[in-house]
């Protein structure tokens, strides 16, 4: 299936949850937000978050600065 993230295309596979995406990404389970149709999904929630054909996902992550 063909999921929007951050405004590029991807595919994923069919059932494909929050979870597989940040696995996907290789992204750190802390300091990263993520938002499905616009409604932001907690940590604990992605394995159990599936994401359907044309998702709006918005990946956010935290920057440290000063």
């Amino acid at each position: 299936m063909i999921v929007t993230v951050n405004g590029e295309d991807r595919t994923l596979a069919d059932g494909a949850t929050v979870r597989a995406l940040v696995t996907e990404l290789d992204l750190p389970d802390e300091g990263v937000a993520i938002a499905v149709d616009g409604v932001v999904v907690p940590s604990s929630g992605w394995d159990d978050a599936p994401l359907g054909a044309g998702a709006e996902i918005d990946v956010l992550t935290a920057v440290q600065g000063g």
